[in-house]
């Protein structure tokens, strides 16, 4: 099923508003590599949103990522303040790591030995 229009505006203003959390949280820099919001896709009922991270250069990625989760209640909470007066309901937060980055580092090495 397609995205709906409501859905990306949604979804597009969630994640500028995550990154800017972030940043204010210091979570876009974590064990000396760095952690970005790759998509954010959500729900057509806008009651979830999946919160795709790209994580670049971090040693423990599991560690960094139970860190990200375990600070999302603060994190929803600094999203409902900012976008109180563009929601009805904040959406529920769910974290994913995105290996797309790491699928085309390997897609790449493969090329490399043809």
């Amino acid at each position: 099923m397609e995205e709906g229009k409501r859905q990306k505006q949604v979804a597009g203003a969630i994640q500028t508003t995550m990154n800017d959390i972030f940043l204010k949280l210091g979570l876009n820099i974590v064990d000396g590599g760095m952690v970005s919001i790759s998509s954010v896709k959500v729900t057509p009922d806008l009651l979830e949103a999946r919160i795709y991270l790209s994580l670049f250069q971090v040693n423990d990625q599991a560690a960094c990522f139970k860190k990200i989760q375990a600070q999302a209640w603060e994190i929803k909470k600094r999203l409902g303040e900012e976008m109180k007066h563009s929601l009805r309901r904040i959406p529920v937060l769910h974290f994913y790591l995105d290996d797309t980055l790491d699928y085309v580092f390997k897609m790449e090495e493969i090329l490399k030995n043809l």
